[in-house]
């Protein structure tokens, strides 16, 4: 697998940088300013069942040391995601993970099944940070509702699943857990923390939303110290993110306990960041001797 592979589930990545659902589009948006087949692997930007809107504009604003969307899984839906942007997304050369949200269990099954079909998808990431109809929480708020999502999903697909996690919970290891015991392959954490911003002449929200994601440098401490919580409690690989703009970033969640990291925000501010990732990981390794990627994850020095 070479110095820096890692393995997810059923997907051996040839190193462990992946650019986040939502900070990617579907590849293309990217392919000048990108080697796209350097990457570890690509998540696309959530789908659903049907065409989504998305919310009122505005949808970004920048925060200290982050930003805030509001976007609202705007997209054309699963028929159009596999007529228009597979076909580009099968040529990349880059594993290809999709992440599809649901508006119920159904939703998300049927999605599923339609994924399945598809041989050139190599993994589903389930975005479950939507609202769950029944109790207006998140999905990913609710343990119960975590695991029942992901052990409907799990029957429909022998594809590696990915169960991506909200911090916006008191206790993020419960919901980590009920993924894993449903069948997940691996959990990626975090998703965008809830936030707001507000423009103070004119005394209105700076988001058509009111409230978005949070995400970007601001968020890293909390998402570290997640990630360091969770892959101490579950025995399947967890995907750090949140915050991650430079190597350093990326070998600390690793260090935390993170098998493979994803990149979101920073592609905003330099396009060609996953590449210098991953150079910066393997000129870490060489620098302190270290045979193979592994070997650092979950190697943080911590006893007392």
């Amino acid at each position: 697998m070479g110095m820096l592979g890692v393995k997810i589930g059923k997907i051996r990545l040839k190193n462990p940088v992946m650019a986040a659902s939502g900070a990617f589009g579907y590849a293309k948006e990217f392919e000048e300013l990108v080697n796209l087949a350097e990457i570890g692997a690509i998540i696309t930007k959530t789908i659903t069942l049907n065409p989504k809107q998305g919310n009122p504009m505005p949808r970004i604003c920048e925060t200290q040391a982050g930003m805030l969307n509001a976007i609202g899984l705007q997209n054309e839906g699963v028929d159009d995601f596999i007529k228009e942007k597979m076909p580009y997304l099968s040529k990349i050369g880059a594993p290809i993970i999709v992440s599809i949200s649901g508006n119920n269990i159904d939703e998300f099954f049927i999605l599923a099944r339609r994924i399945d079909k598809i041989k050139n998808i190599r993994g589903i990431e389930l975005n479950i940070s939507c609202p769950n109809l029944k109790s207006k929480r998140l999905v990913a708020q609710d343990a119960k509702a975590t695991y029942e999502v992901v052990k409907a999903v799990r029957k429909v697909t022998n594809k590696a699943l990915i169960t991506k996690l909200s911090p916006n919970v008191t206790d993020i290891v419960e919901i980590a857990e009920a993924a894993e015991n449903a069948g997940s392959d691996a959990v990626s954490l975090v998703n965008t923390f809830l936030g707001m911003a507000i423009d103070i002449d004119a005394r209105k929200p700076k988001l058509g939303n009111i409230t978005g994601g949070l995400s970007g440098p601001c968020i890293k401490p909390i998402a570290l110290r997640m990630v360091y919580e969770v892959s101490k409690n579950i025995n399947i690989p967890v995907i750090g993110a949140g915050g991650i703009m430079n190597s350093d970033d990326a070998i600390e969640f690793m260090l935390a306990g993170a098998m493979a990291i994803q990149v979101g925000t920073a592609n905003f501010v330099e396009p060609g960041i996953c590449g210098k990732i991953v150079k910066g990981i393997e000129a870490y390794l060489r620098k302190h001797k270290i045979e193979k990627i592994e070997d650092i994850v979950g190697g943080l020095n911590d006893k007392r």
